[in-house]
Formats: C-alpha cells, sequence, structure tokens
C-alpha cells in the first residue's frame, strides 16, 4: 500500500530512530532518502543526530539536491549526490540509506568483500556484496565509484566509510541494511570458527531463481562474477 506524504515522512523519521538505536550511526552520521511520486525527493537533513529527526525536519528536494521546502536553515547533508546518484543510474530505486553499522563497517574498513555465498537468506536478499573504491566524502568520487556496482547490487560496502543500500521504498532499503549487518556479524564469526563454507554452485542457483517466488525485488550478481577463480584468472 502507497504511503501519503506525512505517512512516509514519519516513517523515515522511524528508521533513523532505529539506526541510532542499533548503534549504526554516532553524532551526525547517516543519511537517509525518499523518491516522491513527482520525481522530487524527501532527505535527512545534515548536522543532525538520527535520534532527533522529526517528520518537519526532513527536507523536500529536487533532482539537483536544491531544497524546495523545509525549515530554515536545514539542507541535506553533502552526501546527498550519491543517493541522487542511486536514483539517476536506476529508475526502480525508491530509497537509499547510507549508514556506518559497525561490523559491516569494519569490513569496508578493513577493504574486505561479502563477494561470496555462504548463507541461505542472503543468497536470496541482497546477493554479494563488493566493496567499492574509496572516494572523498561530499566530493563526486563517491558517486563515481559507486555507479558501475549499481548495475548488479543493492548492496555496497563503501572502502574506509560505511554501506550503502538501495530499494524500491524505504522499509526495503532500511531490511537490506539489517541483511547486510548481521551477515557481517555471522561471516566474521564463521572466519573466527575456522572459515566460512560456501553453498554449492548448484544450490545458488537455485536460490536466485526463487527470488521472484518470494517477491523479492532489485538487482543481483549472480553467481559466476565474484568467484576467486573469476578474480585471479585461475
Amino acid at each position: 500500500m502507497e504511503l501519503s506524504y506525512m505517512e512516509l515522512r514519519e516513517q523515515m523519521c522511524d528508521i533513523c530512530h532505529k539506526m541510532w538505536q542499533l548503534g549504526w550511526v554516532a553524532a551526525n552520521d547517516g543519511n537517509l532518502s525518499a523518491k516522491l511520486p513527482d520525481g522530487t525527493f524527501l532527505a535527512t537533513p545534515t548536522g543532525i543526530s538520527k535520534s532527533f529527526i522529526t517528520p518537519e525536519k526532513l527536507v523536500h528536494i529536487d533532482a539537483e539536491g536544491n531544497v524546495l521546502e523545509g525549515l530554515e536553515g536545514y539542507r541535506p547533508s553533502s552526501e546527498i549526490k550519491m543517493h541522487l546518484r542511486c536514483y539517476a543510474e536506476r529508475d526502480d530505486v525508491g530509497a537509499v540509506l547510507h549508514a556506518h553499522p559497525p561490523t559491516a563497517t569494519g569490513y569496508a574498513v578493513a577493504h574486505v568483500d561479502l563477494d561470496r555465498y555462504t548463507m541461505i537468506e542472503t543468497v536470496l536478499a541482497i546477493g554479494s556484496v563488493p566493496v567499492t573504491p574509496y572516494g572523498t566524502p561530499s566530493t563526486y568520487e563517491v558517486p563515481d565509484a559507486i555507479a558501475p556496482y549499481l548495475q548488479e547490487h543493492d548492496v555496497l560496502l563503501l572502502a574506509n566509510h560505511g554501506a550503502l543500500t538501495v530499494g524500491c521504498d524505504v522499509l526495503t532499503a532500511y531490511y537490506r541494511m539489517e541483511t547486510l549487518e548481521l551477515y557481517a556479524k555471522i561471516s566474521l564469526t564463521a572466519h573466527l570458527l575456522g572459515g566460512e563454507k560456501e553453498i554449492s554452485r548448484e544450490n545458488i542457483d537455485r536460490l536466485i531463481s526463487m527470488r521472484k517466488n518470494y517477491g523479492v525485488t532489485g538487482r543481483h550478481p549472480g553467481f559466476k562474477r565474484y568467484r576467486k577463480e573469476d578474480k585471479t584468472g585461475e
């Protein structure tokens, strides 16, 4: 069911509060945006903790990031460029979420990707997760770094920075961030226990083919691009 304008504002605030409660953001970290039917966007403002976000504090912006409506002095994060690139690259994206979930961000800081298929739920929900090249925040380096990956991925690790998820709506983007952080925690635990064991190629293909039956939207990289032997040529 499509949300009303005010319901969407309230839902965005609820997600911001959850991000803070889960420890995915600190101080002014993180940002969330959503696409409106007329092609404009709602976005979280810069300089405010996600724990303090209320519906009236969200800013209404156009496709260039210009403020169309908002409280005096309120403007979107300088990282809105990253959000707008996601919308420009993919018509199916209705929301973008950026956060620093600790375990997943640990992988991003270590430049260790999650480009493997070891957990059934993540194969279905998000596929493999690459680390995108480093980019200086607030510049066009980050949008340019993520653009090639957006064609096949809904979830990205940003080198030395954090994580980014996209979805058809704000709840889907939020759920993907939840899935990413849990996957990162499980992967780290498996590593401590001797290493992850990948699902067989046959079963990976079966799981990917089941996504439509489960109503999973978005993009999926499939199996072949991210095998170790494909990367090394071995």
